[in-house]
């Protein structure tokens, strides 16, 4: 079945500066770390695709580990693109990266030039790309000098297999020298993809206060802690939960499902009935409340889960007494 966007896509999405960038991405962009993979329904991963572009979403991220196995989200993703999307490339923003293993041998993980190379040309032959909009390196690799890293990005921005470059999980010192490095060599780094939540808020310790000085934009990944704030946790793990998953890769240690984190999600629940949100949606506009953060990505397992994430922006203001008694629910 031929595929043909809404004329109304743009129409309720909020759109955020990334950094000091003309590049404005979507308050709320879709990731395919999970159920995009040879293992899952591709009709339904098509559904998702087609309903998150419906709504104005235009950006989609992957990673050249991504699956299970590794590679087949791009795989899969590269399909759908070639039924559904090549009319719409130029209002798509397509993003991959590369860090972490993805072949036996010494030049297959990590962050070298060698293996950069290899693996942006194989997730572009992998999705039947010419070029993706952002390219990360996917997390530090100290053994590897960090100009060799940033310099590999540089070439692939000089090549354009790449439009823009960022980093991932990289701390505040690392992203300061890796964004100084990378602007010294004339190509600015776009963005910082860090794990960000109300239970994960490490990068509330300096990171964003590097990101606001260097002009970089922020884009948080794993916003509802792999589902651990939704409704799914209020009553304990559930049959078909991530928690419960044995997929490997990005499964949920159930060991991360406390009883005093379930009491947490309790109480912040209450708090969502108060603002008319659900918990996910309240714990989503959390993470968009500061001024650093241009987008959260969302992994989603059914379509409704799009349009039930993308409520979160009809409310994103938070009065100070708000936000004190969340700290205090999360800090007991």
């Amino acid at each position: 079945m031929s595929y043909t966007s809404r004329d109304d896509r743009y129409d309720k999405m909020k759109y955020r500066r990334t950094g000091k960038s003309g590049l404005l991405l979507p308050a709320v962009s879709l990731g395919l770390w999970h159920n995009f993979g040879d293992i899952d329904n591709q009709e339904n991963a098509r559904t998702i695709l087609r309903l998150a572009f419906d709504k104005g979403i235009t950006h989609f991220d992957l990673a050249n580990n991504y699956g299970p196995p590794a590679g087949s989200a791009e795989e899969n993703f590269g399909r759908i693109f070639k039924q559904d999307f090549t009319g719409y490339r130029d209002e798509l923003i397509i993003s991959s990266k590369a860090g972490w293993g993805m072949w036996p041998g010494p030049y297959g993980d990590h962050g070298s030039k060698k293996y950069l190379v290899a693996s942006m040309d194989q997730s572009l032959k992998r999705m039947g790309l010419d070029y993706v909009d952002i390219f990360y390196h996917h997390r530090p690799d100290p053994s590897t000098p960090l100009e060799e890293t940033m310099r590999t990005l540089d070439l692939f921005v000089r090549q354009g297999k790449a439009l823009y470059v960022g980093i991932s999980s990289y701390n505040p010192e690392e992203s300061k020298a890796a964004i100084q490095m990378l602007r010294s060599m004339g190509t600015p780094c776009l963005l910082h993809q860090p794990k960000y939540s109300m239970f994960d808020r490490w990068i509330e310790d300096g990171l964003l206060e590097v990101l606001e000085e260097e002009g970089v934009g922020c884009i948080c990944f794993s916003p509802l802690a792999q589902g651990l704030l939704s409704n799914k946790y209020l009553k304990g793990i559930p049959e078909g939960s991530r928690a419960r998953s044995h997929r490997g890769n990005g499964a949920m240690d159930e060991t991360a499902v406390t009883p005093e984190k379930i009491a947490r999600v309790v109480q912040l629940n209450e708090i969502a009935k108060r603002r008319g949100q659900n918990l996910a949606q309240l714990a989503l506009a959390w993470v968009l409340r500061h001024e650093q953060v241009t987008s959260v990505l969302i992994g989603v397992s059914k379509p409704e889960q799009v349009t039930d994430s993308i409520a979160c922006l009809e409310n994103l203001a938070f009065s100070g007494e708000e936000l004190k008694e969340i700290d205090v629910i999360l800090k007991s």
